[in-house]
C-alpha cells in the first residue's frame, strides 16, 4: 500500500477538504474517549489530518510523501511501519491508529508493537470502518483506489484483535450516519456501535 499512497498523496490529503464535515465529525468521536494528557502517537499517521487537530505530536508512517505533509502540519513524524515501530517500551499514554489497521498485512503485530510502546494502563484507540455498516458495504462495493486492497474489519473483529492483543476495558463511540458527501454538518457521536460508519474503539492496555 505505500506505492499507493506515495503516488496519491494528494488525492488522498484532498479527501478531507473535500469531505470536511465527514472529517470533523470522525474527529469529534475520537475526541470522545482522547485522553486531555499525556504523550500520544498515531500509528499510520499519513499527512497529519487527524494528529494535527487532535494535539499528537508522535506520528510514523511507511510513505514518504505523507510523512514530509505531517511534519508540515507540526508532528514529529517517522518513516516505518506499525508492525515495527521505532521507540522504546513504555514510551506513550495513548496510541491512535486510525482506518490504518484495514491496509496492514500483519494486524496482530501492529496491535503488538502498540501495546509495547504504551506505559503501563496506556489507552489505544482503533477507530475502524466497520465492515457490516452501510459505509463499510459502500466500501467494498466501491473499491477506490485506496480501498480495493483493504481488508475491513467488523467492530466484533476489531475487538477480538484488541483482546487478543491484551488490551481490555472497551468502550464504543460512532459517527458517519450517512455518505460523507451527504453530510452537511458535523454529526454528534453516539455510544456504541451498529448505527455509525466509523467506530471508534478504545481500551486499556
Amino acid at each position: 500500500m505505500k506505492n499507493i499512497f506515495d503516488q496519491y498523496w494528494k488525492r488522498y490529503d484532498a479527501w478531507y477538504d473535500n469531505y470536511r464535515f465527514a472529517y470533523l465529525s470522525e474527529v469529534e468521536a475520537i475526541k470522545k474517549v482522547l485522553p486531555r494528557k499525556g504523550k500520544g502517537l498515531e500509528v499510520g499517521v499519513g499527512t497529519g489530518r487527524f494528529a494535527s487537530v487532535l494535539g499528537i505530536h508522535y506520528g510514523i508512517d511507511p510513505s514518504v510523501k505523507m510523512v514530509k505533509v505531517a511534519e508540515s502540519r507540526g508532528i514529529d513524524a517517522k518513516i516505518g511501519q506499525g508492525k515495527k515501530l521505532p521507540y522504546k517500551d513504555k514510551k506513550f499514554d495513548f496510541c491512535l491508529i486510525a482506518i490504518t489497521i484495514c491496509f496492514v498485512k500483519e494486524p496482530e503485530k501492529v496491535i503488538s508493537e502498540a501495546k509495547r510502546v504504551l506505559k503501563n494502563k496506556g489507552k489505544i484507540i482503533l477507530a475502524i470502518v466497520d465492515k457490516d455498516s452501510f459505509l463499510g458495504k459502500f466500501y467494498q462495493q466501491k473499491k477506490s483506489i485506496f480501498y480495493k486492497k483493504a481488508n475491513f474489519f467488523s467492530v466484533k473483529e476489531a475487538r477480538a484483535l484488541l483482546r487478543k492483543g491484551g488490551f481490555n476495558k472497551f468502550s464504543f463511540h460512532q459517527t458517519i450516519f450517512n455518505l460523507p458527501e451527504a453530510i452537511k454538518t458535523i454529526e454528534t457521536p453516539m455510544k456504541g456501535h451498529g448505527k455509525g460508519g466509523f467506530v471508534v474503539i478504545s481500551g486499556y492496555k
